[in-house]
C-alpha cells in the first residue's frame, strides 16, 4: 500500500464497502432518510465510526444545503461529568455522520429561547440539542426547519437535573445493606440546593421507611469530606449505626477517615457507600462501594432523540437507567461492636 492510499482521507464508498451497501444508501443515510431499515443504519453507523469517516461538509452544503453539523448547548459554567456527557454525544453524532459543536448560552434564563431561535434561523445547524431547560420554548421543528430539542440535564447553574439527577439505585443499596443484617443507618447529603443531593435524600428516607429500617439522621455535609468525618466523629458509640450512606464519593472518604480515627474498622464495624464512582474509590483502602453513573450513554441518549426528530421518526423509548451499583469492600454484613 502506498503512503498516499495508507493515509487519504476515507470516503463514501470506502464506507459502502465496509458496510456491504451501495454508497447511494450511504448517502441517504448521511441525509437521515427514514426508509433505511434499523440494521442497515447500525452497519453504516458502525462503518463510519471504524473509518473515523467525516463527510466534505463544504461540498455537502454546496451540493444540497446540509451543514452536517449539530448544535449542543449548555449552560455556562463547569461540571465534570459534562464532559463524559459530551463524549457520548459526539461519538453518536459521528456515527451518524454528523459533527456536534458546543454552544455555551449564558445571560439570564428566559432570553436564552430568543438566542436558541436565532442559531435556528442562522442555517448554521441542522438541529440544535439544549442539555438545559428552555423558557418559553419547547422541543419542535422551528417553522419546519432546524429541530429544536430540550433534553435538559442541567439547570442554569450548571447542576444536575433530569436523567443526572435520578436517585432511584440508591433504594438497590440500602435493600442489599438491609439483607445483610444492617437496621439502623445514617446519611451524609449533599448540598440541598443541588437536585441531585434533594433526591438522594429523598430516596434514602423513603426506603429506610419502606424497609422498616431506622435513620440515625441526615446530616447536611454540602459537598465537604471533612463535614462528613465529623459526622462520624460525633456518633454516640452507642448509637447503633452500622452503615453510613453517603451522596457522594467525596462525603464517603471523609465518613471513612472519621471510622479509622476513632478506632472502628471499615466494614467490620461500618459501611460507607458513596456515589459517582470517582476513580480514586477503586484505590482506596478499603476500595469504596458506589454508584457508577454512565455519563457517556447519556449523550448517546440525547443526541438519538435528536436524530429520531430531524429523520421524522418517534422518539426513542425505553430508556434505561444509567446508573449502576458498583460493589466493593467497604460494605460487608453488619456485626455488633
Amino acid at each position: 500500500m502506498t503512503r498516499e492510499a495508507s493515509t487519504r482521507r476515507p470516503t463514501i464508498r470506502d464506507v459502502a464497502r465496509l458496510a456491504g451497501v451501495s454508497h447511494q444508501t450511504v448517502s441517504r443515510y448521511l441525509r437521515a432518510d427514514r426508509t433505511i431499515g434499523e440494521d442497515l443504519q447500525e452497519r453504516i453507523g458502525q462503518a463510519i465510526a471504524q473509518l473515523d469517516y467525516r463527510p466534505n461538509l463544504v461540498a455537502r452544503a454546496m451540493r444540497d444545503s446540509r451543514t452536517g453539523r449539530l448544535a449542543l448547548l449548555v449552560p455556562a459554567g463547569t461540571a465534570v461529568s459534562s464532559l463524559e456527557v459530551l463524549t457520548g454525544a459526539a461519538a453518536a453524532a459521528h456515527e451518524a455522520g454528523y459533527v456536534v459543536e458546543v454552544v455555551t448560552l449564558g445571560g439570564a434564563p428566559e432570553s436564552r429561547a430568543a438566542r436558541v431561535l436565532d442559531l435556528a434561523d442562522s442555517g448554521l445547524f441542522e438541529g440544535i440539542l439544549s442539555l438545559t431547560p428552555l423558557p418559553q420554548l419547547s422541543s419542535r421543528r422551528q417553522g419546519g426547519g432546524t429541530p429544536v430539542v430540550i433534553e435538559a440535564e442541567y439547570d442554569e447553574q450548571m447542576r444536575g437535573i433530569g436523567g443526572l439527577a435520578d436517585a432511584s439505585t440508591l433504594a438497590d443499596v440500602i435493600e442489599r445493606l438491609a439483607g445483610q443484617g444492617h437496621r439502623r443507618f445514617l446519611h451524609a447529603a449533599g448540598d440541598h440546593t443541588h437536585t441531585s443531593a434533594r433526591l438522594r435524600r429523598q430516596v434514602y428516607l423513603e426506603t429506610v421507611g419502606r424497609l422498616g429500617l431506622e435513620s440515625y439522621g441526615v446530616v447536611d455535609c454540602d459537598w465537604l469530606a471533612d463535614k462528613a468525618r465529623q459526622a462520624v466523629l460525633a456518633l454516640p458509640a452507642d448509637c447503633g449505626v452500622t452503615a453510613v450512606v453517603c451522596a457522594n464519593d467525596l462525603l464517603a472518604a471523609g465518613a471513612i477517615r472519621g471510622a479509622v480515627e476513632r478506632g472502628w474498622r471499615v466494614p467490620a464495624d461500618l459501611s460507607v457507600t458513596g456515589w459517582d464512582n470517582n476513580p480514586l474509590g477503586a484505590a482506596m483502602v478499603p476500595s469504596l462501594t458506589t454508584v457508577a453513573v454512565d455519563h457517556e450513554q447519556l449523550g448517546r441518549r440525547a443526541i438519538r432523540r435528536l436524530l429520531a426528530e430531524l429523520r421524522g421518526m418517534p422518539e426513542p423509548g425505553g430508556h434505561d437507567l444509567i446508573t449502576s451499583v458498583v460493589w466493593r469492600e467497604s460494605t460487608a454484613p453488619a456485626t455488633a461492636r
